[in-house]
């Protein structure tokens, strides 16, 4: 199994986070407030430095308002 990273998928999903959080108006400090985290903790995630685990996935998906499981559909169909 490859890394994931650096995978076409890993990057979707990174550029799908940050125009979420653009929509919804907030900056990376107010991401990180909300959830709990340090703004170093977004800026990671949001430059590919981090994986997203499966519960920050969904804590995400709520505070920035998608389906998750519609994006996990449609990111399954994306090829590595």
């Amino acid at each position: 199994m490859q890394k994931t990273l650096s995978s076409k998928r890993h990057r979707v999903l990174i550029n799908f986070l940050i125009k979420q959080r653009e929509n919804v108006g907030m900056t990376q400090v107010e991401l990180a407030d909300i959830i709990g985290e340090y703004q170093s903790f977004v800026a990671r995630l949001e430059s590919g430095q981090r994986r997203v685990d499966v519960v920050e996935f969904l804590k995400l998906s709520d505070v920035l308002k998608f389906d998750a499981s519609v994006f996990i559909q449609d990111l399954s169909l994306i090829d590595d």
